[in-house]
């Protein structure tokens, strides 16, 4: 292999595709970038067998075609230091490449090609569908924080892309909140679904750039395949039945609270400082047009309690919650205004954008209440 290609251009790719190195592998070979070099094009490979991550790269001159496979620390440590300038790759035995410079040069050792492991596909049967990727990369933000840690329910550590060809919704639930996104322009010929680990999903989020239009997904079973740009992100998929959560949306929630976002956010963050710290709760207290916000921790003997401007329409009502999880909601969420619809003490509350509030609500959030 010889290529000449820019140093940054080269950093910027081996960055993309990094994530996807393990920390520590089973298999040592893993701990290296896959270097394919066909015609000018230089497609780079990481992995760690559940995530593959891929990018293509122009090279300024290709002089012999190959593929090996470079130390992934070394190269990327080399590639930081030095400045933008044309880079010379080239192979000078069987196990060790050269990178040359304008003033230098540094000799790293390559591993066989051979050793790499094949990245998974699609089977024929795959499902395609075309997302926009600012719908996408809107969509895990507004989902990913609501994903479950429990190992037992493997399938709510992840994010479910209920796919119909007139929406597309992506579902996150720890059992304790439930966020939707409704994603607008997804084309989709067939009701299909998976769930997307919240790790791949990160990646996801992370790597699409704001220039990128539109994003292929291609799925089966087991597999999904993100294509864009000249990226490529191969995951394995959860494995699952994911629950009936449209079955858990409040629908007749007849109490409700409209109020300021930011307003909302910051007075429930300074009164659960005065929350039981193992609990966080806090309790609302709801009156014509008034809502009081009131933490106490009986063990310290500290207490906080605020009155928030809002508007409120509905039966006066006590209600409980985990303070980290309003938190979180509202965080997450980028509205001026929010809507929080109330059925009564022990059912869930309903949150939604007041701007999304009269349309089919782009997201909604359902939070549970806790015993006050």
């Amino acid at each position: 292999m010889k290529l000449i290609i820019s140093s940054a251009e080269l950093l910027k790719g081996i960055l993309s595709v990094s994530k996807a190195i393990p920390a520590k592998s089973a298999l040592p070979i893993l701990e290296n970038f896959l270097f394919v070099l066909k015609g000018t094009s230089l497609e780079i490979t990481a992995s760690d067998t559940e995530l593959t991550l891929k990018t293509v790269l122009e090279a300024d001159n290709a002089i012999e075609e190959g593929t090996i496979a470079v130390p992934a620390k070394h190269m990327t440590d080399l590639l930081k230091e030095l400045p933008d300038q044309p880079l010379t790759i080239s192979t000078v035995n069987d196990s060790s490449f050269e990178c040359t410079w304008a003033n230098g040069s540094s000799t790293l050792p390559y591993f066989p090609a051979e050793d790499y492991p094949e990245t998974v596909t699609t089977d024929e049967d795959a499902v395609k569908v075309e997302f926009p990727a600012e719908s996408l990369v809107e969509g895990i933000a507004s989902t990913i924080y609501a994903t479950s840690d429990d190992e037992i329910r493997p399938a709510m550590s992840g994010i479910f892309f209920d796919i119909e060809p007139e929406t597309t919704t992506l579902v996150a639930s720890d059992a304790h909140k439930l966020i939707c996104y409704s994603a607008a322009g997804v084309k989709a010929q067939e009701k299909a679904s998976f769930i997307l680990h919240k790790r791949p999903a990160a990646v996801l989020r992370s790597i699409i750039g704001k220039n990128t239009e539109n994003v292929e997904i291609t799925f089966d079973a087991k597999n999904a395949v993100f294509t864009f740009d000249r990226t490529t992100v191969v995951c394995r998929l959860i494995i699952g039945k994911y629950p009936k959560y449209r079955d858990v949306i409040p629908q007749n929630n007849s109490n409700v609270l409209r109020i300021d976002r930011t307003m909302f956010l910051n007075t429930v963050k300074r009164v659960s400082v005065c929350a039981n710290k193992a609990s966080n709760h806090i309790r609302f207290d709801l009156k014509s047009n008034s809502l009081m916000i009131s933490a106490q921790d009986l063990g310290f003997s500290i207490a906080a309690y605020e009155n928030v401007p809002c508007q409120y329409d509905g039966e006066e009502l006590s209600i409980g919650f985990k303070s980290t999880f309003i938190i979180e909601i509202l965080s997450n969420m980028t509205c001026s205004n929010i809507v929080m619809k109330f059925a009564d003490s022990k059912r869930a509350a309903l949150i939604v954008p007041a701007e999304d509030e009269a349309e089919s609500e782009k997201i909604c959030g359902i939070i549970m209440p806790i015993m006050i």
